[in-house]
């Protein structure tokens, strides 16, 4: 029984977790930036200067388990790493009821999903 344990709680572990994706726009390479300075833009019009998409970042993860916050924090980490200093917003689904129903009923549970693009804002030092 105790073997059967620590995979267990390792397997419950990981389902709580959002995974992210990256997907590169093209080969030009941004030395990676502090987290907390990734700007969250919910339109194209928010943005202040001149940009470009680095990156199309897919995240995915448990929607009993995670939350929409979680989602655009590992998002924002991501976009960092590949040196990104904005995310532009472009989509976020929510499952429907009946899904998150039917994940429950059937022990295979809900995904909530949401898509940014990754770029690169050019202020004027």
């Amino acid at each position: 029984m105790k073997s059967l344990l620590f995979p267990f709680l390792a397997l419950l572990l990981l389902a709580g977790c959002v995974q992210t994706q990256a997907t590169l726009l093209d080969g030009t390479t941004y030395p990676p930036v502090d987290p907390a300075d990734v700007v969250i833009y919910l339109s194209e019009d928010d943005i202040p200067a001149d940009w470009k998409p680095i990156a199309i970042i897919h995240a995915q993860g448990e929607a009993q388990l995670t939350t929409e916050s979680k989602m655009l924090r590992k998002s924002r980490e991501r976009a960092a790493e590949l040196g990104a200093n904005g995310l532009l917003i472009e989509e976020i689904k929510e499952p429907s009821a009946a899904a998150q129903i039917a994940g429950e009923v059937l022990g295979t549970g809900s995904t909530r999903r949401g898509r940014v693009v990754a770029i690169r804002v050019f202020f004027d030092e």
